[in-house]
């Protein structure tokens, strides 16, 4: 890995057996927290225990979307700010990131979908994000590749666009984020397994590993598809259910795609990669489990729905296909905060957008962890939100369900 021009490497600190805060999960939620934790607050007695490699989770294996243009205003305000700090981060970090403005495409091949994307179109203006609603003609000006009558079976009516949407690399905001925390004086330890939380008095004080105990002022869970196991250690029952999602490359061609192409009724979304590469998802698979092996089923569905939209991809051949686990909760919102165990701290339930979270969550997580308080950004995402009839509701702007 290189940092901007110069070779960089993880160095391999020594396990201590106290830590001020420890992180539990070496994706980027976890490392963006350890990294604001040292940078803000100077608590740099970290230590991010990732029981494989940085960024072997959700964060390495999620499409590289960036976008802002989400539904409801409690979102909109958070993933506005991550989407803002993604812009300088490269320059922050100092560490090169790809990140490349593309403008992003949101279909509608129905009346209703059409209705939702005008309001996701006038909901995001209000709150300051660059949306515009387009129509038939305006979209296949800016994106001709695109077949317009969806294959014959579903005419695209309208998109809401979003201009500054984008992609960025996810190993390289996994190095960057490892790199310069590290350079603050936060422990970054792979292949350590956490197997227990240490609980006394109703207080959790520190955590159990395969490498042996280690005691804690503080414990993050920035567990994604897993976190449910963990919540177990404290005797915690979270509304999430894990789901797995795919995704597939094609081989390289000749670069026709400008922009991130979704659409809500077909449940996929498309994109082509600097290399050329065709980047292709779809909805998460509709059984729970811990899997992550890639099926023929999805390809073949998803596939089929990506030559409806794009006709030159039935000519190409798949590169390689791969499956995350995505964390979700009833309203497609993040769980942040506070669990009602003294101690112990949540940032999970990321479902299928976690990636594009990870500045903001971490910032936020981070100055909550400091001072006690729950940021006022982070407030509606509590965990016991749901007991208190106070949902965030997310699913109408999601690309995948």
């Amino acid at each position: 890995m290189r940092l901007l021009g110069r070779e960089v490497y993880l160095r391999r600190d020594e396990l201590q057996r106290s830590y001020d805060v420890v992180v539990i999960g070496g994706g980027g939620h976890g490392l963006a927290t350890a990294y604001y934790l040292a940078k803000q607050h100077g608590i740099s007695n970290v230590a991010v225990i990732e029981r494989a490699y940085i960024g072997a989770g959700g964060t390495g294996r999620n499409t590289t979307v960036l976008r802002a243009n989400y539904k409801t205003p409690e979102t909109i305000r958070f993933y506005k700010q991550s989407f803002e700090l993604y812009a300088n981060l490269s320059a922050e970090l100092d560490f090169h990131m790809l990140r490349s403005e593309r403008g992003l495409f949101w279909l509608a091949h129905s009346e209703p979908q059409l209705r939702n994307q005008r309001e996701r179109d006038l909901q995001n203006q209000h709150f300051g994000v660059d949306s515009v609603f387009l129509s038939p003609r305006e979209i296949h000006r800016l994106c001709p590749v695109l077949d317009m009558t969806g294959g014959g079976k579903r005419p695209v009516l309208g998109a809401a666009f979003h201009p500054p949407g984008g992609i960025i690399r996810h190993d390289a905001v996994v190095w960057g984020y490892a790199a310069a925390a590290q350079r603050a004086g936060v422990h970054v330890h792979q292949g350590v397994n956490v197997t227990g939380l240490t609980l006394e008095a109703d207080r959790c004080v520190g955590v159990e590993t395969s490498a042996g105990p280690i005691r804690a002022g503080a414990v993050l869970s920035a567990v994604g598809g897993y976190v449910t196991q963990i919540a177990d250690m404290a005797n915690l029952r979270l509304p999430i259910v894990t789901h797995p999602l795919q995704a597939f490359v094609t081989e390289s061609y000749s670069p026709v795609l400008n922009q991130i192409v979704a659409s809500a009724d077909l449940h996929i979304y498309v994109s082509q990669s600097a290399r050329g590469e065709v980047l292709i998802g779809a909805e998460i698979d509709p059984y729970t489990c811990y899997s992550t092996r890639s099926t023929f089923p999805f390809l073949a569905s998803c596939a089929a729905r990506a030559i409806d939209l794009f006709p030159f991809v039935a000519k190409l051949r798949v590169l390689r296909q791969w499956t995350g686990l995505c964390d979700m909760t009833p309203d497609y919102s993040p769980l942040m905060g506070l669990t009602g165990v003294d101690g112990l701290y949540l940032s999970s339930g990321w479902g299928t957008w976690g990636f594009k979270a990870i500045p903001a969550g971490g910032l936020h997580m981070a100055d909550l962890i400091a001072s006690g308080k729950v940021p006022e950004t982070i407030a509606p995402f509590a965990v016991d939100r749901f007991r208190r009839d106070q949902a965030i509701p997310e699913r109408a702007s999601a690309g995948t369900h």
